[in-house]
C-alpha cells in the first residue's frame, strides 16, 4: 500500500510502498478515503522520537470503509463507512487518560496511508450529512473542542466565549460548537483576514493580538468573558486571565506559543477563576461530539483538500500558519 512514512525528525516526508496491515484480535482494517492533518503531526515530525527503523506512518484523523475484521469482531461491520476515534485506550476514569493511553499516529501507525488497523471500539458511523473529506476533518479537533467546551468549561447558552488563534482546526470547531449552542463567540488571531472569516462564521467580534491595544478593545466590546478556550499558552496567557469575568472557566489544550508567562496568583484566587488542562477526550465524549455535530448539521471548515502525494506542501502550509481550517489528504 502507499503510505506517508516518517524515518527521522525534521526531514521531508516520503510517500512509499509499505506493508499492508492485517487486523489483529478486536481490530478492524479500514480502507481509507481521506485523512486530515493536525499540529500533533508536526510535533511528531520534530521529535522526540526515536522512530522505529522501518519508519512510522503518521496521521490521527481518518475516514473510510471497513474492509476486513480480526478475531472476535462482528463481520457485519465489513462495508461500513466509518470515522476513526484517534483517542486509543483512554481507560476507565473519564476525568483523565490512563497511563497506557495513546493517540493514533505515534507510536502506532496512523492514517496517512491507504489502510490502517484500529480497535473496533474506535470506529463510529460516518456522519450522514458529511462526505469523506469533511468526515476526516472531524475526529481529533472536534473531540478536543467538545471536551474543552462541554466537559471542562461547562458552557451555558448566552455565555461569552473567547476562542484564541482562530484558523486552526480545534479553534474553528470550538467556534462552530459555541455558535450552535447559542453562546456568544469572540475570537483572536494575528491575521485580520482570519478574523473576518471567523466573524462570517458567527463570531460576534475579533481581536488582532498583534495590536498592543487588543485587550482594551476586547474589554470595550465584550466587557469580559465567561469562558476562554486557548491553544497557545505563551506570553499572552496572563492577558486572558485579565479578560476573564470573576468565576470564569479557562481551558488550555495547546502550547503553540510556548511556556506560559508569570501570572500574579491574586488574579486567580481573587477572581475565583478555574483553569483546566485538557487533551483529546474519552469514548463517551467522542460519541456525544458526533451526536452534536449530527444534530446541528455542523460542517467542518476545510482549508484545502490535496492528494496524498502533496503531503509535504500541506505540512508546510500548516507550519507557516497560512491555513484557515483543516488540511485534508485525499487518498482515493
Amino acid at each position: 500500500m502507499k503510505a506517508v512514512v516518517f524515518r527521522d525528525k525534521n526531514i521531508p516526508l516520503s510517500v512509499e510502498e509499505f506493508p499492508k496491515p492485517v487486523p489483529a484480535k478486536n481490530q478492524v482494517l479500514i480502507k481509507l478515503h481521506s485523512a486530515a492533518l493536525n499540529h500533533r503531526d508536526i510535533l511528531v515530525q520534530n521529535g522526540p522520537g526515536p522512530f522505529p527503523a522501518a519508519g512510522i506512518i503518521p496521521g490521527s484523523d481518518g475516514c473510510g470503509v471497513v474492509e476486513d475484521v480480526g478475531e472476535e469482531v462482528d463481520e457485519s461491520l465489513i462495508g461500513t463507512e466509518v470515522v476513526i476515534n484517534p483517542s486509543v485506550g483512554w481507560g476507565k476514569n473519564p476525568v483523565v487518560q490512563a497511563d497506557a493511553y495513546k493517540i493514533l499516529g505515534f507510536p502506532d501507525h496512523g492514517t496517512f496511508a491507504e489502510y490502517v488497523t484500529v480497535p473496533y471500539k474506535n470506529i463510529s458511523d460516518k456522519p450522514e450529512h458529511l462526505n469523506y473529506e469533511q468526515s476526516a476533518a472531524v475526529p481529533l479537533a472536534g473531540l478536543t473542542a467538545y471536551r474543552a467546551l462541554f466537559s471542562k468549561a461547562r458552557i451555558r447558552p448566552g455565555d461569552k466565549v473567547l476562542i484564541t488563534g482562530i484558523g486552526g482546526g480545534a479553534a474553528l470547531w470550538a467556534l462552530s460548537m459555541t455558535v450552535a449552542f447559542k453562546a456568544q463567540a469572540f475570537i483572536t488571531s494575528g491575521s485580520n483576514d482570519k478574523l473576518k472569516k471567523g466573524i462570517a462564521l458567527g463570531a460576534k467580534a475579533g481581536f488582532n493580538y498583534k495590536d498592543p491595544q487588543w485587550v482594551e478593545q476586547a474589554k470595550k466590546e465584550a466587557g469580559g468573558f465567561d469562558v476562554v478556550i486557548d491553544s497557545a499558552g505563551g506570553d499572552h496567557f496572563p492577558k486572558l486571565l485579565d479578560l476573564a469575568f470573576p468565576g470564569a472557566r479557562i481551558v488550555l489544550f495547546g502550547r503553540t506559543a510556548g511556556d506560559i508567562a508569570p501570572i500574579p496568583p491574586r488574579l486567580i484566587y481573587w477572581k475565583q477563576l478555574s483553569i483546566f488542562g485538557t487533551t483529546m477526550g474519552n469514548e463517551d465524549e467522542f460519541l456525544s461530539m458526533l451526536d452534536f455535530v449530527h444534530k446541528h448539521k455542523i460542517n467542518p471548515v476545510i482549508d484545502q483538500v490535496v492528494p496524498l502525494s502533496e503531503v509535504n506542501q500541506a505540512f508546510t502550509r500548516m507550519k507557516d500558519g497560512a491555513h484557515f481550517g483543516k488540511l485534508v489528504l485525499k487518498i482515493i
